[in-house]
């Protein structure tokens, strides 16, 4: 394992894959995270338009103890058949909870609304998900960044309408503290601005007509916000740790984390969001819950931050770094 203050990526955590699958095409895909050897798993769901598969089974009063994935998508609720071939591929492989006469791999996700970027008819498949789990678990390279994955159709600043929208991205960010380690991954479709978390800088969101960034908030105390189409945004993460946590631990850490979206979106769960924030805990160090959840809340806001700046201009919206 490289020194904790080396890490920079999240698939540098022992035991932890991350791949993509990415139409460029039809401006969506699927980003995958996979524990083969199971981690403790929790989430929290804010938004009010969510598109989750799997969630209810991370309550801690369920009796499921372990999670092998998490399936970020693009597609809208299209897109949750991707864990489908997640869970198949992790099947295959021989990963999964021992039932007796099978194993059966529980794999988690969310989905964000991507269709008015790139082709409306074009959702990532099971294959997808097959793709992208294989990816995770062969490639062993970097995660890229920005229009990636489930990052791929991501646009922000919607509520004046698609013409003053930007395009934001997949991000991700890496903390440490001592031996304890939070990584973040986002996909970030949010439908509020998206603000530099320690400055409070604002980096993409509402292009005013001067081409300078508009306030969302502003725009919308002001009466003067119009959706189109509703229900289109949703910014979904996952924050995986090498804490050793229990359910209940790692719920009340995606609690935590979910404070990340107000640090670094504005507005963020909103009635039109679907906000969704995994986490996943391997088990290897042990640290007092508020730690975790304060370190993860950090790494999680900066990977929104780092999905808006690693994005590029496409599909007719600008970008941060062009503006």
């Amino acid at each position: 394992m490289p020194s904790e203050k080396n890490l920079t990526h999240v698939a540098q955590i022992p035991g932890v894959h991350v791949g993509h699958a990415t139409n460029t095409e039809a401006g969506t895909g699927c980003t995958v995270i996979v524990c083969p050897a199971g981690a403790t798993g929790g989430v929290d769901v804010r938004g009010g338009a969510p598109a989750t598969r799997e969630t209810d089974l991370l309550r801690p009063e369920e009796t499921v103890e372990v999670l092998h994935a998490v399936v970020l998508s693009g597609g809208s609720a299209f897109g949750l058949a991707a864990s489908c071939g997640v869970a198949e591929e992790l099947e295959r492989r021989g990963y999964g909870l021992d039932v007796g006469v099978a194993r059966v791999p529980i794999v988690s996700g969310a989905c964000l609304f991507d269709l008015a970027c790139g082709d409306a008819h074009t959702r990532p498949t099971a294959d997808d998900g097959r793709a992208a789990c294989a990816r995770a678990l062969d490639d062993g390279a970097p995660l890229e960044r920005g229009n990636v994955g489930a990052g791929t159709g991501c646009t922000v600043g919607k509520l004046a309408g698609p013409e003053r929208a930007m395009k934001s991205g997949l991000g991700e960010d890496v903390e440490c503290a001592g031996e304890l380690v939070c990584g973040a991954i986002a996909a970030v479709n949010a439908c509020g601005d998206v603000l530099d978390p320690d400055t409070g800088e604002r980096i993409a969101g509402v292009c005013g007509e001067d081409g300078r960034l508009a306030d969302t908030t502003e725009v919308l105390l002001g009466g003067f916000a119009r959706m189109p189409l509703q229900r289109t945004n949703t910014t979904i993460s996952c924050v995986v740790t090498n804490a050793r946590l229990t359910k209940a631990q790692a719920t009340k850490v995606a609690q935590m984390s979910a404070d990340a979206y107000a640090h670094a979106i504005s507005p963020t769960h909103t009635t039109n969001d679907g906000d969704t924030v995994f986490v996943m805990a391997t088990g290897e160090v042990d640290a007092p819950v508020d730690v975790v959840g304060a370190l993860a809340t950090r790494a999680l806001g900066r990977a929104i931050a780092d999905g808006a700046r690693s994005a590029t201009s496409a599909y007719g919206y600008v970008a941060a770094r062009d503006l």
